[in-house]
């Protein structure tokens, strides 16, 4: 496998990055670009920008705060936020995003997923699912950015996923909603159901707390792992985070 990824998480909402917990209760985490540079500066392998309120308001995400990021970070990032068609998602490409995350629009048609890949490439499109635990299954979670619209799809997560993959998803990001921002470790038995599941790679999201947490991860198969929490309140930096994971004999990359 290759070097496993360490992916801050940046939710965007009216312009400003924010973080919640349990995908509510968000508060102001900082400026767009200055956030941008310092996850570059530290050493991040990627980033992911997330418009948390775009698909639950029927609206795109801005291409404008796109390209500027693209105008001053050198490492790939994805952008999401109610992308619904081949244009949209071609803008945000051509704005300089390096690939296209979608999720609650590919709920309401899964053929957008056929679509991207077909016109971009799967390694272009990431699928991110929210996924939320009931009864002792997993189920997909919808419009998950505003809470009044948030909804249970009655999808069983697996069985989405496989689905996804089929119709050309590239990568998976597994949003686990239970664990999301209150540092308590990824779930790890989910996690590895899901990579034991499908054949691309998938990115763990949601309950990273501390170093060892992101090594069993890792060690759960997961090619990524994304964070936010502890980045953005500086509770783990990136430099200190990759050599731990180097002691454990996790390829990281520099």
């Amino acid at each position: 496998m290759p070097a496993r990824r360490i992916i801050p998480c940046l939710d965007v909402k009216d312009g400003r990055v924010v973080k919640g917990v349990q995908f509510r209760d968000h508060r102001d985490a900082g400026d767009i670009l200055e956030q941008a540079l310092r996850y570059r500066e530290e050493g991040a392998d990627e980033l992911v920008f997330y418009d948390i309120s775009a698909s639950a308001d029927g609206r795109s995400l801005s291409r404008d705060w796109v390209k500027r990021v693209a105008a001053v970070i050198d490492i790939p990032f994805a952008v999401a936020g109610g992308l619904r068609s081949r244009d949209e998602a071609a803008a945000c490409l051509d704005a300089g995003a390096d690939k296209i995350s979608i999720n609650s629009p590919a709920l309401e048609r899964p053929k957008l997923i056929d679509e991207l890949a077909s016109a971009f490439g799967s390694q272009c499109v990431v699928l991110g699912v929210d996924s939320y635990a009931r009864d002792g299954e997993y189920f997909v979670q919808q419009y998950t950015g505003r809470p009044d619209r948030s909804r249970d799809t009655g999808r069983r997560t697996l069985q989405w996923l496989r689905e996804a993959t089929q119709r050309g998803a590239g990568e998976l990001v597994l949003n686990c909603m239970r664990n999301d921002g209150v540092r308590t470790g990824y779930d790890i038995a989910h996690t590895r159901d899901v990579v034991e599941a499908v054949t691309v790679p998938v990115i763990a999201s949601g309950g990273a707390g501390s170093p060892k947490h992101f090594r069993d991860a890792f060690e759960a198969g997961a090619s990524g792992a994304l964070a936010a929490t502890v980045f953005h309140d500086r509770l783990i930096a990136i430099p200190d985070l990759k050599e731990f994971l180097a002691t454990c004999g996790i390829e990281v990359r520099p």
